[in-house]
C-alpha cells in the first residue's frame, strides 16, 4: 500500500473551556481546564494510525514540563517519536466557547522546527504522499524543509492554516511550484488568495498550483476543485463540543483514501464522517468503538471488491492472475 510521510509537531494544547471570551481588560470564569497531545501534524498522523494506515511521522520532541508530557503519551499511544531535541517545547492554548469555536494562542518551542538529518534513515522514495502544515513553513527552520521537499518525488498535501497568509511570499511560491494538494478553511483561502469570493478564490489557487483545492465550508462540508467542481455535504452534528483538530483530522482522512486508491469523491465524503465526529468530542480523539466504525467503513469498498472477485473467480471456474487484481482494485 502507498505511504504517507507526516512532517510536524506534536504539542501539547492546554484546552480551556468557557463561555465566551472576555472583551479586552476583561474576566471570566473558566469551566473547564485539560491537557491534551496535540498539533496539526500530530492530529492528522493519529487519525492514520487508528486507521491503521501506513504511514511515517516525523515530530521533533523537546524538554520541559510540555515536552515530558508530549513524549510520555507518545509512547503510551503507540506512537513514540525517535527525535529528543534539547531545547524546550512549547504548547498551545485553546480557548472553546459554548459554540464550540476556538481560539490558539501558542508558545512556539523546537516542536516546531526541522532538520533535514532526522529523515536519514527513511527512504523518501518510497513515500507516495507528504504533510506539511503552514506553522513549520512559517518557522526559520522552514527553508530547509522547503530545500529537502524540493528534492522529493512525492505528492505533498499542504494545509497552510489559519497562519497561512502570514508566511512569506518566496516560500510560498516556491511551495506552489510544487504543485501540493491545498486543504484550507474558506476562511483561510480568502486571506491567502486576497480573492473576496470562494470560488474565485479556488480557481485562482487551482491555476496557479495545477493541483486540487479542497476547502472546508464548516456546517456546509467541502468545496473542491481540480478542473472539476465537487460539493460534498457535511454529515449532521448533534452536539458539537469543540472544533479542534477538525481540520486536522479532515485534510488526515482524504490523505488516506487517496492513498487507498479511492477517488476524490469518496475521500471527502469520508472526511465529512470523520470530522462530524471529531466536533462531538473534545478533543481530537474519539472513542475506540467510534474509531472501529470508521475503519469498517473505510474498508467497506475494499471488502466489496474482494467479494466481486471471489464471485467473479467461482463463475468462471478459473484462477484469476492476482497481480492483475491487485492493479485492477486500484482503479475500482
Amino acid at each position: 500500500m502507498p505511504k504517507i510521510l507526516v512532517i510536524g509537531s506534536t504539542v501539547c494544547d492546554v484546552m480551556i473551556y468557557l463561555d465566551r471570551l472576555p472583551s479586552r481588560q476583561g474576566d471570566a470564569h473558566i469551566k473547564q481546564q485539560v491537557m491534551s497531545v496535540g498539533g496539526c501534524a500530530f492530529n492528522v498522523a493519529y487519525l492514520l494510525h487508528q486507521l491503521q494506515i501506513p504511514y511515517q511521522f516525523i515530530s521533533p520532541v523537546g524538554t520541559g514540563l510540555y515536552g515530558d508530557f508530549v513524549a510520555k503519551h507518545l509512547e503510551e499511544i503507540g506512537m513514540p517519536s525517535l527525535i529528543r531535541l534539547t531545547g524546550e517545547n512549547g504548547c498551545c492554548y485553546c480557548f472553546v466557547e459554548e459554540d464550540g469555536e476556538r481560539t490558539f494562542l501558542s508558545n512556539h518551542g523546537v516542536e516546531y522546527s526541522f532538520d533535514v538529518s532526522w529523515l536519514d534513515n527513511i527512504d523518501i522514495a518510497a513515500e507516495d504522499y507528504i504533510y506539511i502544515c503552514g506553522l513549520e513553513v512559517e518557522e526559520e527552520t522552514g527553508r530547509d524543509l522547503i530545500s529537502a521537499l524540493e528534492k522529493w518525488p512525492a505528492q505533498l498535501v499542504f494545509a497552510p492554516g489559519p497562519r497561512g497568509h502570514l508566511i512569506s511570499p518566496e516560500r510560498l511560491e516556491r511551495l506552489w511550484n510544487l504543485s501540493p494538494i491545498v486543504h484550507l478553511s474558506d476562511d483561510e483561502i480568502k486571506a491567502l488568495t486576497k480573492k473576496d469570493g470562494l470560488s474565485q478564490a479556488m480557481i485562482s489557487l487551482y491555476e496557479r498550483t495545477g493541483n486540487t483545492v479542497l476547502v472546508t465550508i464548516g456546517e456546509r462540508g467541502v468545496l473542491a476543485y481540480d478542473g472539476r467542481w465537487y460539493d460534498v455535504p457535511a454529515y449532521r452534528v448533534y452536539n458539537i463540543k469543540d472544533t479542534i483538530g477538525a481540520g486536522d483530522s479532515h485534510v488526515g482522512a482524504v490523505l488516506a483514501a487517496l492513498s487507498a486508491g479511492r477517488d476524490l469523491d469518496f475521500a471527502l465524503d469520508f472526511a465529512n464522517q470523520v470530522s462530524s465526529q471529531i466536533v462531538q468530542t473534545s478533543g481530537v480523539r474519539l472513542s475506540d468503538d467510534t474509531y472501529q466504525k470508521l475503519r469498517e467503513l473505510f474498508h467497506e469498498k475494499e471488502y466489496q471488491v474482494e467479494v466481486t472477485i471471489k464471485d467473479l473467480q467461482a463463475y468462471l471456474g478459473q484462477q484469476i492472475n492476482q497481480e492483475l487484481i491487485s492493479k485492477t482494485y486500484l482503479y475500482l
